[in-house]
């Protein structure tokens, strides 16, 4: 890949947009990929999910959090500057056209696969509705974005209340699902948040696809270091069975 743009776009988050046109075509939402940084202490590659993938452009972007040594070295990455990628990884959403009304659940960094999934329902002419959960305003992206793709609502929450209602994202995501009408909740973002957006779902009777963060370091399921503890018992890769899964799956 080739950096195209990379700037702040709130504390502690960026948006980048880099160019690879191989890449962008083959990417699915949901799937993510495994950027080897230059010039980072770490060697191991480090794994993004990304908000959008423009096929006819080839470009791709990318909103992550810089929150180590590899994402603070990404964030000094100027145009022009090149990295190698592996992708596309993992799978994707499952989004069905003809399917019921949606919810999109993001808290934090999360918000970058959930703009994607908005994408996808809005190409495939799904009415969807959204929640946005951030630590402060100064956190906060993506809301915008989500009302620029047609949700029909946008629930914006805060912990301390300086932007939207202050409370958690699944404050918001139980008084939308109170008024009943939907058939998929799609969501990712703190495992915590997740897990409460799952138990909620479960309570409503409304499925639930969640995108899991873990630190899925080779990115094609030999190094062990992203299993998901499964409900039914044993192990599943974060990695080459996800990061997407459905709720019921997981063992919260």
């Amino acid at each position: 890949l080739t950096v195209v743009s990379n700037e702040p776009c709130a504390q502690g988050l960026y948006r980048a947009v880099v160019s690879s046109p191989e890449l962008a075509a083959a990417l699915r939402p949901g799937q993510f990929v495994n950027i080897r940084v230059p010039h980072a202490a770490q060697i191991l590659r480090v794994p993004l999910s990304f908000a959008s993938a423009d096929a006819k452009a080839g470009t791709i972007e990318l909103v992550y959090a810089t929150v180590g040594d590899a994402t603070r070295a990404l964030a000094r990455m100027t145009r022009g500057e090149s990295a190698p990628v592996l992708g596309p990884s993992g799978n994707a959403w499952p989004v069905e056209a003809g399917q019921g009304r949606s919810i999109v659940v993001a808290g934090g960094v999360g918000i970058a696969p959930v703009v994607a999934c908005a994408r996808e329902l809005a190409c495939q002419g799904i009415p969807f509705d959204a929640v946005v959960g951030a630590q402060t305003a100064e956190r906060l992206w993506g809301a915008d974005v989500l009302a620029d793709l047609g949700a029909g609502r946008v629930a914006v929450t805060t912990d301390d209340g300086s932007a939207g209602t202050r409370g958690f994202a699944t404050d918001a995501l139980r008084a939308l699902l109170a008024r009943g009408g939907y058939e998929r909740v799609y969501t990712c973002g703190p495992q915590v948040m997740m897990a409460g957006v799952a138990r909620l779902c479960h309570e409503a009777g409304v499925a639930c696809l969640v995108s899991m963060e873990r630190m899925m370091s080779c990115a094609f399921g030999a190094c062990g270091t992203c299993n998901v503890s499964m409900a039914a018992g044993g192990y599943k890769s974060c990695c080459m069975d996800g990061p997407v899964f459905d709720a019921e799956e997981v063992a919260w």
